[in-house]
């Protein structure tokens, strides 16, 4: 049970007597070396500089340790003292909802904001794989294309795909508003600073708001602070993972973790490797990645939704690649569709939810099944339709996929009252075209 000592008996706790204290030997642009704190210090401790800028500690040797700093380190001198602060970590609580916060836990709105009662670390393994549950049931989103052809389940994984201006931050405001959930973290990694105010008061609003917990980066922050924004946004759902609430975590975007990461790790020392992203990053993906999804018996659930900026719509680049492996399914966004006017421009063909054939009985994997048939009929033959060379009758496939293809389309873009009523106007938009087969099933 909360209670108004909450806040003090947590910064009681977090206080230390004592702090061993360290000096700069070796200044950079972009790093520090420190005498004095190698036999105290730990990998992803903090210290604090003499000017009040903290620092991260990335390496380790028999007689000093590197550090990064979060902000410009102008003014510092060999000799500087520096004093080391312990591991990084944050105190959510109860009363962060509706608050919007940096990675560190500091309030962004202007007002006031208490630690909680519990310290959480950023960096928390995953529940013991043998003692998650599976995922739960389909989850209502008032879109027709998820409530029916691409399913998102309780405690599933979800990647979003997409290039720039395709419509992904407004899906993801849709979702934040519609999806059932008792709680939402949404991690805003790297955004614009002009972006954030306008995501969390036109985009999400007022009532989106009121149950959130918004993490905030903007891009101008260092690597090590817009990398630890998605630890940041873990760290609090898992806090409410742990009360026992289902929880939607919301991540825009990992594609800019991994390039925070990237930064961090060649400061550090680290080769570059597949297009520059270093060899850790793939595990530092799947690492954050795994604390998501079903919690463990007593637990409640973290249902991910987490986007990926694919320059180019290339799905096989690094961080969109390493993803789609990780994953309990893809989205893909296609700016083509979204040039045509259709949002949310969800490439249906390209997407995957790795919550079928469960999430959805016989009778509705049919008529998946069959919608997906006449959308894959209608793509392959769609360059001979605008080239003039198909002559109708001379396939009934095609002349199915025509029939149904206008309505289907449109069906992508609507809105529903619920998965029932979806699949009901799914199964009107595909009563033009041939009867549904009874051996089809959506691939998982």
């Amino acid at each position: 049970m909360t209670t108004f000592l909450d806040p003090l008996l947590s910064r009681i706790g977090q206080m230390r007597p004592v702090h061993a204290l360290g000096r700069v030997c070796e200044a950079q642009a972009d790093s520090l070396w420190l005498e004095g704190l190698n036999r105290v210090a730990a990998l992803g401790d903090a210290v604090e500089l003499s000017g009040g800028t903290r620092a991260e500690v990335v390496r380790i040797t028999e007689g000093r340790c590197q550090v990064l700093p979060e902000d410009r380190v102008d003014g510092v001198r060999v000799g500087d003292r520096v004093r080391h602060m312990g591991p990084v970590s944050i105190a959510p609580g109860l009363h962060w909802i509706g608050r919007v916060i940096d990675p560190d836990g500091a309030p962004l709105d202007g007002r006031p904001l208490y630690p909680g009662p519990a310290v959480c670390p950023l960096r928390a393994p995953p529940p013991p794989a043998t003692a998650r549950r599976a995922m739960g049931a389909r989850l209502p989103t008032g879109l027709a294309v998820f409530d029916t052809l691409l399913p998102i389940a309780r405690g599933q994984r979800l990647g979003l795909f997409a290039g720039s201006g395709v419509g992904k931050s407004t899906l993801l405001s849709q979702l934040a508003r519609r999806v059932a959930a008792d709680v939402i973290v949404i991690g805003l990694i790297g955004e614009r600073g002009r972006e954030v105010r306008d995501f969390v008061e036109d985009t999400l609003g007022a009532k989106g708001l009121e149950r959130s917990v918004v993490v905030a980066a903007t891009s101008d922050r260092s690597a090590l602070v817009r990398q630890r924004a998605a630890w940041t946004a873990m760290s609090v759902a898992e806090f409410f993972r742990d009360q026992g609430a289902h929880v939607l975590l919301l991540a825009d975007s990992v594609t800019r973790f991994a390039q925070a990461h990237r930064e961090v790790a060649v400061a550090s020392g680290e080769p570059a490797a597949l297009n520059g992203y270093p060899a850790s990053m793939a595990q530092a993906i799947m690492s954050l990645c795994e604390r998501a999804g079903p919690g463990a018996t007593g637990q409640g659930d973290i249902t991910a939704i987490l986007s990926v900026l694919v320059a180019g719509s290339d799905m096989e680049e690094p961080v969109a690649d390493t993803l789609r492996g990780v994953l309990d399914g893809h989205v893909v966004l296609n700016r083509e569709i979204a040039e045509r006017g259709r949002f949310p421009a969800v490439d249906l063909l390209r997407s995957v939810s790795r919550s079928l054939p469960r999430a959805a009985s016989a009778d509705e994997n049919r008529l998946i099944a069959t919608a997906r048939r006449h959308l894959g009929v209608h793509d392959r033959a769609e360059l001979m339709l605008q080239a003039g060379l198909y002559t109708g009758g001379s396939d009934p496939a095609i002349d199915a996929a025509l029939r149904v293809w206008p309505a289907l389309d449109g069906f992508l873009s609507q809105e529903s009252s619920g998965p029932e009523a979806a699949f009901a106007a799914l199964a009107d938009c595909l009563a033009p075209g041939e009867p549904a087969k009874t051996d089809d099933h959506p691939a998982d």
